[in-house]
């Protein structure tokens, strides 16, 4: 079970800087690689040929980097609870590494750390540090600073 950092307001984020939450574990299957190939027209063979795959750098075809990017709404979504918001806008990234590759079959889970809450005209920008680890390995498959903004309701 996931831990969540549950707030009562987006003014409140504020209280949670420094705060931490780490995710459920989520397979990154052969099939969600491949989905994501076809979406992207990324074919290149460290993903999709697992013959060729099984020769090179990794040993196994690997997830896009942009494939688990792009998870960063389901794997760290549910760890931050604010009550009181109409919606919750993806605002965007202030930096971007990725450490690992993910090979095909291989579980991931985001831990997010909230950096800070910025009061704006429309809301409350929240920027966590977020971490995508891969379960059995020493290094993180990324590390993201996402911004979002927390618009409350009325």
């Amino acid at each position: 079970m996931s831990d969540v950092i549950t707030v009562e307001s987006p003014a409140a984020l504020a209280d949670a800087v420094g705060r931490t939450a780490t995710g459920e574990w989520f397979e990154v299957t052969q099939e969600r690689i491949a989905a994501f190939a076809d979406a992207t027209e990324d074919h290149q063979w460290i993903h999709l040929d697992a013959e060729k795959a099984a020769a090179g750098p990794f040993g196994s075809t690997v997830a896009h980097g942009y494939l688990t990017l792009s998870l960063l709404p389901h794997l760290a979504a549910s760890l931050v609870s604010v009550g009181g918001i109409a919606m919750v806008m993806n605002y965007g990234l202030d930096r971007l590494r990725f450490l690992s590759p993910v090979p095909a079959g291989s579980r991931v889970r985001a831990v997010t750390e909230i950096l800070s809450a910025e009061p704006t005209s429309n809301g409350v920008r929240l920027a966590s540090k977020v971490t995508v680890e891969i379960e059995g390995a020493e290094k993180p498959a990324l590390v993201a600073h996402t911004l979002s903004l927390y618009v409350p309701e009325g």
